[in-house]
């Protein structure tokens, strides 16, 4: 399949860009590079549901995002346990799409529980030291907050030149 690119006179053209399957490691390196993607889950009806993240890589190559249980996406994740992530780059002519399935663990429900623990190191990779721990931790129970792991089966894009 051909894709555009834009020309040094800002034109659109065809002239040589493909775009495909690629490499899963490339594809983690480049959605290394910001903390910023868009999470797609799908529908009951099938229709793609969009959200803006903020994601993780893991050491393991398993993508973290942080959600509330009371969202679309959170819902459409536990019918279909299928999600895309789309990063881009900041000029807007690079991207990849990781494919993946999902886990979740159980919505926070203690300050103590292990899913408090996982988004505590999920925010300490992605923001570093929150001034207080001991909020945040109440803050992810009464936000009914849990950790999407999208664990990579799939991608494509383009991030050369």
């Amino acid at each position: 399949m051909r894709a555009g690119y834009r020309g040094r006179f800002g034109n659109f053209s065809t002239h040589g860009v493909v775009v495909g399957p690629m490499d899963i490691a490339a594809a983690l390196e480049h959605a290394r590079t910001t903390r910023n993607g868009i999470l797609t889950t799908i529908r009951r009806d099938g229709r793609p549901q969009l959200s803006n993240i903020s994601h993780s890589v893991g050491d393991d190559g398993v993508i973290r995002i942080s959600i509330t249980g009371d969202r679309a996406k959170y819902h459409n994740l536990l019918r279909d346990p299928r999600g895309a992530l789309y990063v881009g780059r900041d000029d807007f002519w690079a991207y990849v799409v990781i494919d993946g399935d999902v886990t979740m663990p159980p919505v926070a429900a203690d300050p103590n529980d292990d899913t408090v623990e996982e988004l505590i190191r999920l925010y300490r990779e992605i923001r570093g030291e929150h001034p207080d721990w001991d909020e945040y931790r109440r803050a992810m129970v009464a936000d009914h907050r849990t950790v999407v792991r999208l664990t990579p089966t799939h991608a494509y894009g383009f991030v050369g030149g």
